[in-house]
């Protein structure tokens, strides 16, 4: 939501809004707000300490004045508070004459804040591509977490010298970088209803509050509507209260779940009025890794954005053609419903269990995962999948001018999905009880065909990705040269990417490989 560059202990501390950024006067330090009307900022001074703050818009009051107001000592410490408890996402920068600027991220966040720093100036963006000059090579645990779909919610990014700022996490420079984690939020345990409560009810208030937050009911907004259950569920709700208001996107998978999938979509479609268009593009004609996909033409893509990066550009492109501003997703449904480990004991996530199925794995990878856990976040408000869900997704949309809004990823809804018992939880009863009481029908409310992106990374692995490994293995990879990738392993894995021998579950792993490769291959030189 910012791009920012900070040089403490400054001869001209003063700061003054341009009309597109703030900076101060001798233009060492400057903060650029995100263009969008979804996106606020202001700024204050007491005389001697600055704050500024870019937020997300909450509804039912005009956007802020911009410029800097001058405030009192007292005056500037309650504002201080007030941006503390700021309900979406924010970022706020602070700065005093004599000590290290500080730079602090919300609990709700939307959008992701990566930070370099040299001896003399702090820089952010939401864009990692801004910061690739900072980069030092590989982080070699961060890659073995991501090479093993381990990933964890950490400062720590895929390059040394790249960081993340995690919520509520506050960044200190004055002339080194170092991060500190808040205190982990505390989370409720399920519990037992009351005769005759009313869940769904509850649920739809709740899922309203979420959404009625932000300024968001306006004829540029663009629900993305997959045909699944979450984005399903927020998309029929918002269609429901605001009839024939908003139009519809959604990638079109490939595979047997192809045809259901147009079906449910046509169905949601039909039973609560949206608006035209309904933008719907087949990943199949857009397939990653194809020639004109960004990874394949060496354009520097943040390696831990969306993994199908072409077809979602490509909807992205559509949409904000289109003419829609902000886009409304079901992310976060997933985890808000999520079993515990209690009920339902699985493996964690990314464990190697069977070396075959990862024959690529290299040599450092076994040592580094002892440590995978080290350094991590504490648990927030938030589930640490969705957060990173929601920074896979933002960027892409950013760089079209699209603000994303994602109401199962507001605090309120993952309370109350915390609460509920097992029953409403245990495969998304509660979405499927919601959609059915719209008279959706069993397509809908009980799909029988899985529906994914696995026939489009088939699709991709077994036409493209055969010559690009080709190519990495002739000219060599970072990854090869920190011992993450093993050549060898990887030819076997290579030689069982051709329709026929292909398996999902044993080779579909191996797109991680050259997403990390061509990623780190573009950032680093």
């Amino acid at each position: 939501m910012l791009r920012l560059q900070l040089t403490p202990y400054s001869e001209n501390p003063t700061w003054h809004w341009s009309g597109t950024c703030y900076s101060t006067l001798d233009r060492r330090s400057t903060v650029e707000p995100f263009d969008h009307p979804m996106v606020e900022h202001l700024a204050a001074t007491d005389g001697h300490r600055t704050l500024l703050v870019v937020r997300e818009r909450v509804a039912d009051r005009p956007a802020c004045d911009p410029g800097v107001r001058a405030l009192t000592p007292a005056g500037y410490d309650r504002a201080l508070d007030a941006v503390a408890g700021w309900p979406t996402d924010f970022v706020l920068v602070e700065a005093e004459p004599g000590l290290p600027v500080r730079v602090t991220a919300g609990p709700a966040r939307t959008t992701p804040l990566y930070l370099a720093a040299d001896d003399t100036t702090l820089v952010g963006s939401w864009d990692m591509a801004d910061l690739r000059d900072h980069a030092t090579g590989i982080n070699p645990k961060e890659a073995a977490r991501l090479l093993i779909y381990r990933p964890r919610y950490s400062s720590e990014t895929l390059y040394r010298g790249v960081h993340r700022l995690t919520e509520r996490a506050v960044a200190h420079f004055g002339g080194s970088l170092w991060i500190t984690y808040p205190e982990p939020a505390l989370h409720r345990l399920p519990r037992e209803l009351v005769p005759d409560v009313d869940v769904l009810g509850a649920f739809i208030a709740t899922m309203d509050t979420a959404m009625d937050r932000r300024p968001w009911v306006e004829d540029t907004t663009l629900f993305h509507l997959t045909g699944g259950f979450d984005s399903g569920t927020v998309a029929t709700r918002a269609a429901e209260r605001h009839p024939g208001r908003f139009p519809t996107a959604a990638l079109l998978i490939g595979g047997p779940g192809r045809e259901q999938q147009i079906r449910r979509r046509a169905e949601m479609r039909s039973r609560v009025p949206f608006a035209e268009p309904d933008l719907v593009v087949d990943a199949m004609r857009h397939l990653p890794l194809s020639p004109d996909c960004p990874w394949v033409n060496g354009l520097v893509v943040d390696p831990t954005e969306e993994p199908l990066h072409r077809p979602f550009a490509e909807m992205a492109r559509k949409v904000a053609a289109g003419g829609a501003r902000t886009v409304v997703t079901g992310l976060g449904g997933d985890e808000m419903v999520a079993l515990t480990q209690e009920e339902e004991p699985h493996k964690g996530l990314g464990e190697i269990t069977d070396a075959h199925l990862l024959p690529w794995i290299g040599p450092r990878v076994p040592g580094l995962l002892e440590f995978a856990d080290d350094g991590i976040a504490p648990p927030a408000l938030i589930n640490s999948m969705t957060l990173l869900t929601l920074e896979t997704t933002a960027p892409l949309l950013l760089r079209h001018g699209l603000w994303p809004m994602h109401p199962f990823a507001d605090p309120d809804m993952v309370a109350l999905g915390e609460q509920l018992p097992f029953a409403w939880r245990e495969l998304k009863q509660l979405q499927r009880r919601r959609l059915a009481t719209l008279g959706m029908g069993e397509d809908v409310v009980h799909p029988v065909e899985r529906e994914s992106f696995a026939e489009v990374i088939e699709a991709s692995l077994t036409t493209y990705a055969p010559k690009l490994f080709a190519r990495m293995l002739a000219e060599g990879s970072p990854l090869f040269e920190e011992g993450l990738v093993d050549p060898d392993g990887l030819r076997t894995g290579i030689d069982r990417l051709v329709p026929g021998r292909y398996v999902e579950e044993r080779d579909a792993k191996i797109l991680e490989v050259l997403s990390l490769h061509l990623s780190a291959t573009a950032f680093l030189h």
